[in-house]
């Protein structure tokens, strides 16, 4: 089977020029081109698989650097190549230094030296979206198995990790403008700082207890906590400052970042999504329907990115679920364990929330003969059918 072309995008506004360029770039890439800015960051936002963007410097209205400052945030991991005029060097010269473009080349070039930069330009784009997958990949499957193996330290704190995780998800995805996988794994990682709080205080929370100022504390301090025991492990940078803004209020309570205090829309889009879904499981958690929870969360005033809390009412409004009753040989990977799953003795095996792996099937197995109950309850729609989260 023959491999996809690279896609890459030429603009000049000498349509000219671009026709010589086909000519010479035939049969190698999937070429599209456009005679203006405008109609270059048209294409982008049609075909984000662009790979190299190609850009004459000097173009009326909109020249090259202006068209990719608007086309980077366009396609961010596009490799970008900008062909120059003698007079326009030293504004090539500056892009370059402050990282813009990866090549730039001089009118006239040659039929060699465009293909050679082009193809470089391929090359360079796929290893940033290699390095890219192979980062969010690594990352998650690890994060995943440390969750998965501090749930058997406290199965109560992570279902409603994971739960939590569930919930921003849906809604990172409904409203875009973030990565899923940091908030997946902002979601995941956020209570790893509750390892330090003593387990009744969210025994008591769940029941819709009055908690002391002083445990409320603990709780507000979660996420700080979280950054910190985060902090040795790279790359996660991002996800930190997701963590860390969490119990930013969106308006007027602030956080204190760099020095410095922000609130509302300063406080990245992440943490305002977790802020979200973390006490709109706190609610769940303490019996509160889905339709009345998101009404608590908006008589709490400026608290919340309304734009958010809309979103997370059109998600649950008239939004059905029910459990039903599997045994463990009928369990799948990507079902959601909708009941706690108890011992005889009273110890918590799996919490309600947690999404079933192999491994967590295979510890159920283990226990299934000192479990209450032989079957075990997966979050179903209202026709009994289970609801499946496929990889």
């Amino acid at each position: 089977m023959a491999q996809n072309k690279t896609k890459i995008l030429l603009v000049d506004d000498e349509p000219q020029v671009l026709e010589g360029l086909k000519r010479v770039l035939r049969g190698s890439f999937e070429i599209y081109t456009a005679t203006s800015g405008a109609a270059g960051l048209d294409i982008l936002s049609r075909e984000p698989d662009i790979a190299v963007v190609m850009s004459d410097m000097r173009m009326p209205v909109m020249d090259g650097n202006a068209f990719f400052a608007k086309a980077r945030a366009l396609a961010p991991d596009a490799i970008r190549v900008l062909l120059t005029g003698q007079a326009d060097m030293d504004d090539a010269v500056n892009a370059v230094n402050e990282g813009r473009i990866f090549r730039f080349l001089r009118k006239p070039s040659s039929a060699d030296l465009v293909r050679g930069a082009l193809a470089a330009a391929a090359e360079q784009h796929r290893l940033v979206v290699a390095e890219r997958e192979l980062l969010e990949e690594t990352l998650h499957g690890a994060v995943k198995a440390l969750c998965d193996t501090l749930a058997l330290a406290n199965p109560a704190v992570f279902g409603m990790a994971m739960r939590v995780k569930r919930v921003a998800s849906r809604l990172a995805q409904k409203i875009g403008g973030t990565e899923l996988w940091e908030i997946e794994v902002a979601a995941m990682l956020c209570q790893l700082g509750a390892m330090t709080i003593h387990p009744t205080i969210f025994e008591r929370r769940a029941l819709g207890a009055e908690l002391l100022p002083s445990e409320r504390g603990m709780l507000d301090q979660i996420p700080l906590v979280t950054d910190q025991l985060l902090a040795p492990i790279p790359r996660l940078e991002h996800v930190r400052d997701i963590v860390r803004l969490s119990r930013a209020g969106f308006d007027p309570t602030k956080v204190e970042a760099n020095a410095r205090e922000i609130t509302g829309y300063e406080v990245p889009l992440a943490a305002r999504i977790l802020r979200v879904a973390l006490d709109f499981e706190e609610l769940e958690a303490a019996g509160v329907p889905a339709d009345k929870a998101v009404d608590r969360m908006r008589g709490r005033g400026d608290l919340y990115d309304p734009i958010i809390l809309e979103a997370l009412r059109e998600l649950y409004f008239g939004e059905e679920f029910t459990a039903v009753e599997l045994p463990i040989a009928r369990l799948l990977d990507g079902m959601i364990i909708a009941a706690d799953v108890t011992t005889t003795n009273g110890t918590l095996l799996v919490a309600r929330g947690h999404e079933v792996t192999a491994g967590l099937i295979r510890r159920l197995e283990n226990f299934a003969s000192s479990l209450v109950c032989e079957s075990i309850a997966v979050a179903g729609d209202s026709r009994l059918q289970p609801y499946r989260r496929c990889a």
